[in-house]
């Protein structure tokens, strides 16, 4: 029999008559009539994944039309989705919070005085900000669908302040990361992933060889918090590490079993080989910026930089490189001062 492409549709054959079923996990076996794409076939094949669809937010069925606890559940089954993994993980902290708090109350006598004294009041900076996010997109999406008439979010600002951020490798770090971790390992293996394509954590436990381009001597990179399409070339000493890390896997990166790295799990197995190497406060994020370093360091442009990072605006890799070894600049740029310049 030909190949059913529609999801969860398996085909049978019983004294050479064809027969259809829809058959998804969670869901009651269906038999389909007649042959796929014909009217009836797909007229019962929509039914079947429309009563089979998956609720998009527990409880929300059972909240009150029109309250901000139903408002939150509609934000999180659709414009939600859209968001980046991360980020998804952070705003559901706050609108989780901002439902338990206030989730009877009526959406359309939502205020600004309201989100600024009943919910942001008292805040740390930091919450405050993220707070304040996640409920500028929700409130985004409660004007777009007729929820409200007016953003309440409008006008609010988030406290100014400043961060270390996080901190830039330097070579003595990147040294006794290499002493602590050697070849052959999935430790390494990250360190260098991370250090020599200059690319988001996020993204590097997801590289693998079906990344590979021109016979393995480009990586392809898309970033998924931009969306930037990147081919890197793959730096010599990247290139010795990957041939000495055994894989059976697709993917460059995977945990004690033998899966992809999920987000968190990496986070975790990444501070704890930090730990080893005695670099208490050293971060996944820190390498990336000691790339962009290193970078400058060896005399590339903004543009340069940009070209590996992938930053949508040259200010932003500004940021980046500020930490550049200021002493290394200024005695290789002497031999500039050294030379006669003609007139």
């Amino acid at each position: 029999m030909a190949k059913i492409n529609l999801p969860f549709v398996q085909g049978f054959t019983a004294k050479g008559k064809p027969f259809y079923y829809f058959r998804k996990p969670g869901c009651a076996r269906l038999r389909l009539p007649g042959l796929p794409g014909s009217p009836d076939f797909m007229a019962a094949y929509t039914a079947a994944l429309a009563a089979c669809a998956p609720r998009n937010d527990i409880g929300a069925s059972r909240t009150a039309p029109g309250t901000v606890a139903a408002l939150v559940a509609a934000f999180i089954g659709s414009d939600f989705k859209v968001l980046g993994e991360e980020t998804q993980r952070t705003y559901l902290t706050y609108l989780n919070r901002f439902r338990t708090d206030h989730g009877d109350k009526p959406v359309k006598g939502l205020r600004r005085e309201h989100i600024e004294t009943l919910v942001l009041a008292g805040k740390r900076p930091s919450a405050r900000k993220n707070y304040l996010k996640a409920l500028r997109q929700l409130a985004k999406y409660a004007v777009k669908n007729g929820w409200l008439a007016v953003d309440p979010t409008d006008g609010i600002t988030a406290p100014v302040y400043k961060t270390p951020g996080h901190r830039t490798w330097g070579e003595d770090e990147i040294a006794a990361y290499r002493a602590t971790h050697p070849l052959g390992g999935t430790a390494r293996l990250a360190m260098e992933l991370l250090l020599c394509t200059c690319q988001r954590s996020k993204d590097v436990r997801m590289l693998g060889r079906q990344h590979l381009r021109a016979n393995g001597a480009l990586l392809f990179v898309r970033q998924s918090k931009t969306g930037t399409e990147l081919k890197l070339p793959i730096l010599a000493e990247l290139r010795t590490v990957i041939d000495a890390t055994p894989s059976a896997h697709l993917a460059f990166l995977t945990s004690q079993r033998g899966a992809p790295f999920s987000a968190k799990g990496f986070a975790n197995a990444f501070r704890k080989w930090c730990d080893d190497a005695g670099l208490q406060g050293f971060s996944a994020h820190g390498l990336r910026k000691a790339a962009c370093r290193r970078l400058a360091e060896a005399g590339a442009t903004a543009a340069e930089i940009q070209a590996w990072s992938g930053h949508l605006s040259l200010a932003e890799v500004q940021r980046y490189i500020a930490e550049v070894d200021q002493t290394r600049l200024a005695v290789r740029s002497a031999n500039k001062l050294a030379t006669p310049v003609s007139n």
